[in-house]
């Protein structure tokens, strides 16, 4: 998945990438969804690897690829900054997780979408398994898709 001009999309660990990952998850989770920060930051994201996209260097977008668990990929905290959204920038950074987790053997992906996000999800070849739950206050429903 291309990026719009001057944009550009980098992966790589916690330790990285955490002050440019932190920003957009504060503003998108903290301040735009309210949600608590002792529910945001966890100990996970140390092992993860990260994906960050930038407009010039302003970081915009990001999300994490957990550490694999029996083949299974989990993908999360997946923000875009609301001036950024709709121009294909969750749809990069979810292309690049899907393709890092397939590099590494996983043979299925899964994740926690917002349900107001599950048509995108959809869209990417994700499909709901279970009924709507809460998590951070926020309805979610878990979602899986298989990887090449």
């Amino acid at each position: 998945m291309s990026l719009p001009p001057d944009y550009r999309l980098l992966t790589g660990p916690w330790e990285t990438l955490a002050p440019a990952a932190r920003s957009v998850r504060e503003a998108v989770f903290l301040v735009e969804q309210r949600i608590d920060p002792a529910l945001e930051w966890d100990d996970d994201d140390a092992a993860a690897l990260h994906a960050v996209v930038w407009h010039g260097e302003e970081p915009v977008g990001t999300a994490r690829l957990l550490a694999s668990q029996a083949g299974v990929a989990r993908i999360g905290r997946m923000a875009v900054l609301a001036p950024h959204r709709g121009q294909g920038l969750a749809a990069a950074l979810l292309a690049t997780l899907l393709q890092a987790a397939a590099q590494r053997g996983d043979r299925e992906a899964q994740l926690h979408a917002q349900c107001t996000a599950q048509r995108f999800y959809e869209r990417a070849g994700f499909a709901a398994h279970g009924p709507v739950f809460l998590e951070a206050g926020i309805e979610h429903v878990e979602m899986q898709r298989p990887l090449p």
